[in-house]
């Protein structure tokens, strides 16, 4: 296989991701906030993501296979084409359709965007491992630069989807996303470079199975810290916000919408910058692979530490304050930084494990993981908080990332050359 021109590449494949994600951020905070000013309570609000996370997990296990038969421009691709044939579908909603009528087309069409938004992301994270130059560490940077520049990117894109909600409305803004995201497709299939692997026609379905225990265990731990980030992200913190900052008014609401949509953007943002410093954080360079392990584990078990504190405060806080907002804002950052090491150290990890011949179809595993994380966060995220509120939701939080610790306690340095082979 003919190695691309590796940075040339990389940029290329990371400005279509980049797209992406602005959009999916963008329509994330567009449907969440704009159902929730149509009086849908969290677990019906949790629902609209459902079909979402759901086609990731079933996207991430077949689009490894997809990516190693047809190539991984094909895929990616894809995923960008499907994201614009999203938007104009959301831009044909109508209200007088009823909230059943309503909750289930949303459904179906967010069901459509995780399956973009997880072609897209396997194509571009498989890539890396194609792409990054051989030299110590060079792998660790560009995965971390990658990730992390996406989350700032989608950071944006939270606060671009409040913004566009309260100024222009809901169809305006999703058919003016579909209009960019379309230009920037015909942009990237017109400056792709040659030589990204292309498919090999032996590729066999049973293959995204792993036989490498690292990275089952690794799965495993993704599974629990992303559902840990999303039981409180989805759908706790911005309806918690939203109840303490408006008073219902229309002026209200668009206060609100922008400091929520603030809030996930900064959060996001904040989360990449780290994600991208994260190699000169863990000193990687000069890390041994026992020693990054180590490092795993220590930041996993870190992060348990900040839900179960704000769980314990928001819990004994009698009513919510200005205080009380800023502190859980405070403490939420501070998760989002160990939990952005945390993410980063994932990313290598798994690209370290696998090798390039079956690097698509082991990320794709690998994500179908973080796919079934974010669904069990997103479904217990809207039943959490309806049934104990935030509190509730920061303390699932903490169970969930003792459970990822666990995952993580399992993993050894060695690799094991016949499960990769």
């Amino acid at each position: 296989m003919t190695r691309p021109a590796g940075l040339g590449a990389y940029m290329t494949v990371t400005a279509a991701y980049w797209a992406f994600m602005l959009t999916d951020g963008a329509l994330r905070m567009l449907v969440l906030l704009h159902f929730h000013t149509l009086g849908f309570s969290p677990v019906q609000l949790a629902y609209l993501f459902v079909l979402y996370e759901i086609a990731g997990v079933v996207t991430n296990l077949s689009a490894g296979w997809i990516a190693a038969r047809f190539g991984l421009t094909s895929t990616l691709y894809a995923g960008l084409v499907l994201q614009i044939v999203a938007l104009l579908a959301l831009a044909q909603l109508d209200p007088a359709w009823g909230i059943t009528a309503s909750v289930i087309f949303v459904m179906l069409v967010q069901g459509l965007s995780g399956v973009a938004k997880d072609l897209a992301k396997m194509s571009s994270k498989s890539a890396v491992k194609i792409l990054a130059p051989a030299d110590d560490g060079g792998l660790f940077r560009w995965v971390a630069i990658l990730t992390g520049s996406k989350n700032a990117v989608k950071g944006a894109g939270f606060l671009l989807g409040a913004a566009v909600l309260a100024l222009f409305g809901f169809v305006p803004s999703v058919l003016t996303m579909a209009a960019i995201l379309f230009v920037i497709l015909i942009g990237v299939a017109s400056g792709m470079p040659t030589g990204l692997p292309v498919g090999r026609k032996d590729a066999k379905f049973s293959e995204v199975l792993s036989k490498n225990r690292n990275i089952n265990w690794l799965s495993a731990a993704r599974l629990f810290l992303f559902g840990a980030r999303d039981v409180w992200f989805v759908v706790g913190i911005p309806i918690y916000f939203y109840a303490v900052l408006s008073d219902g008014s229309e002026d209200g609401n668009r206060a609100a919408f922008f400091t929520i949509g603030t809030f996930m953007a900064v959060w996001t943002i904040l989360y990449g910058i780290v994600q991208g410093w994260a190699p000169s954080i863990l000193k990687a360079a000069s890390r041994s692979p026992e020693e990054i392990l180590a490092q795993a584990r220590r930041w996993v078990a870190a992060l348990a530490v900040v839900p179960a504190l704000l769980a314990t405060l928001v819990l004994i806080a009698a009513e919510p304050s200005p205080a009380l907002t800023v502190t859980i804002i405070a403490g939420l950052l501070i998760f989002g930084g160990i939990f952005a090491v945390n993410s980063s150290l994932h990313s290598f990890l798994i690209l370290s494990f696998t090798d390039a011949r079956r690097v698509t179809m082991d990320v794709g595993f690998y994500y179908m993981s973080n796919a079934a994380g974010r669904l069990l966060g997103t479904v217990l995220s809207g039943f959490t908080y309806q049934v104990g509120g935030l509190p509730l939701c920061l303390a699932t939080a903490a169970v969930m990332i003792g459970l990822s610790w666990l995952g993580t306690s399992q993993l050894n340095a060695r690799v094991d050359t016949e499960a990769r082979a």
